[in-house]
């Protein structure tokens, strides 16, 4: 998987410093499945993805749905396990985060973000 830095300069704020990209269908459809909590600075990005699941996770995240712009379209704060998010229409990819970081960065929708190197396709 790729490497991702993920920024908010509608805030000025740092969303994921090392991340990863899963752009093909089983990492994506794997997502977070087994893997330990996010650390500060972490980060999942799914491309192309407007939805996401949270079954068989163990932890709660944070999830930012993204257009084509790079500008937020939508977001789910502290989403549990086993829970599914809404299909996004107009979302291009999706970000998965830590519990906690859309609150402290301060994120909202319409913000909008820079992913260095994302090519869209």
């Amino acid at each position: 998987m790729t490497q991702i830095r993920v920024e908010n300069v509608t805030r000025g704020q740092t969303l994921v410093a090392a991340g990863r990209v899963a752009k093909s269908f089983i990492p994506r459809l794997r997502g977070l499945i087994g893997h330990k909590p996010l650390a500060p600075g972490e980060g999942l990005l799914l491309i192309p993805s407007n939805s996401i699941h949270m079954f068989f996770m163990s932890f709660p995240i944070d999830v930012l749905y993204v257009a084509r712009s790079r500008q937020v379209v939508a977001m789910d704060q502290d989403m549990a396990p086993w829970r599914v998010g809404r299909i996004h229409r107009t979302a291009r990819f999706v970000i998965e985060l830590p519990a906690g970081t859309i609150a402290a960065s301060g994120t909202q929708v319409g913000d909008q973000l820079e992913v260095p190197g994302l090519g869209l396709g």
